[in-house]
């Protein structure tokens, strides 16, 4: 008999299973379809219904939705794409694999979201696309800007790996006109275990990505077992969702009414716990309308809090370093002093749907004793 421990504070993030993935997962099992299947194609229609949108198509992960989507708008050498350093290095590299460079742009502080302001700022004669990073699971209201986009031609792409089930005003993110890419990854706030989804602007669009995502091949799997033949209509990738990752997606979906409860209860429980010390800043995420991903505060000293706190078996982690720091895109370094400063101060805590509001006290009890040493230390060095 095996017994089955609560991941607690020792893990940063996690999994969350309702119970019913096992049961899905099996039944693709026996059904002998593991690739793309009507399974697939079920999850697709039921994610296009909950964000109320005409179409969605599933792909095997977040990046995958960022390379397909940065091709079917037209995105490719000679175009620049303004992105965010603030974020994990799938979305620069997705904008090196289609040929562009990256235009690395700052963030509020507040929030670590690009603004309107700052996209506008980084706009030059080359760019094609901005790619918001909804960090955290915060919407990004880039429509003040939204008319100069569109004459200029230059496509928003969001990169909302964080924020499925977020809202952007009364319309839940992915419904409201971008091309917009959730990842569902085995730490979403809906896991596939592996897995994304694009939330295309046209039914062109729609064809493009089916196409995109399976080889080039123009017809769908019920068409191709019906025929002799098959037509491969240009370039493409083997990029589907599998029936067995749609199946956990699935199980997940009947449940995205209490993920978003919880992470909303728990955050705010961080919030109310980290209100008494000083010296920490809680990163916004709007919690009244994300469903929130991470939990991150901007501290001093963060290396050596990081250490204590790991010496603690308090999961603590760090999203992210800035990509514009990283070697493999030096050669697109420019200034981001509030990404930079960031990229020193911040420190994600454990969060995930597992956690009690215990576990948060202890977390931030550990925080604030990480941090008079820290400072101690740092006061005795002075």
């Amino acid at each position: 008999m095996t017994t089955t421990v609560r991941p607690d504070a020792g893990r940063n993030n996690t999994p969350y299973l309702y119970g019913g993935e096992a049961a899905a997962v099996a039944r693709v099992l026996e059904g002998g379809q593991y690739g793309h299947s009507e399974v697939t194609e079920e999850f697709e229609r039921r994610i296009a219904q909950f964000l109320g949108v005409r179409d969605a198509v599933a792909v095997m992960s977040g990046t995958a939705a960022l390379h397909t989507a940065l091709l079917a708008a037209g995105v490719g050498p000679g175009h620049e794409v303004v992105v965010p350093s603030m974020t994990f290095c799938a979305s620069v590299q997705a904008i090196l694999a289609v040929g562009a460079t990256p235009h690395f742009v700052d963030i509020d502080p507040a929030t670590l979201c690009v603004t309107d302001q700052l996209v506008i700022d980084a706009l030059t004669d080359r760019t094609r696309a901005v790619m918001p990073v909804l960090f955290g699971g915060r919407a990004i209201d880039l429509n003040p800007i939204r008319k100069e986009l569109d004459a200029r031609r230059i496509s928003i792409i969001e990169d909302a790996a964080h924020a499925f089930g977020s809202r952007n005003g009364s319309r839940r993110v992915g419904a409201t006109g971008d091309l917009t890419c959730f990842s569902f990854g085995p730490i979403k706030n809906l896991t596939c275990g592996q897995g994304g989804i694009v939330i295309p602007r046209t039914r062109v669009e729609a064809d493009t990505l089916r196409r995109l995502r399976m080889l080039g091949v123009v017809q769908s799997q019920a068409e191709r077992g019906r025929t002799t033949s098959y037509q491969v209509d240009g370039f493409g990738l083997r990029y589907q969702m599998s029936g067995i990752n749609a199946a956990i997606g699935l199980a997940q979906l009947n449940h995205v009414d209490k993920a978003e409860t919880t992470r909303r209860i728990l955050w705010r429980a961080y919030r109310r716990a980290l209100a008494g010390l000083d010296g920490v800043r809680l990163v916004d995420v709007d919690p009244d309308r994300s469903v929130p991903h991470l939990c991150q505060v901007l501290i001093p000293g963060r290396d050596e809090v990081h250490a204590q706190m790991k010496a603690r078996s308090i999961g603590v982690g760090v999203h992210y370093p800035p990509n514009h720091l990283q070697p493999a895109f030096a050669e697109w370094r420019r200034d981001l002093p509030a990404t930079e400063r960031a990229g020193r101060e911040v420190l994600t805590l454990p969060f995930h749907q597992h956690l009690t509001e215990n576990d948060i006290d202890q977390v931030v009890t550990v925080l604030g004793e990480a941090l008079k040493t820290v400072g101690a230390a740092s006061c005795a060095k002075s």
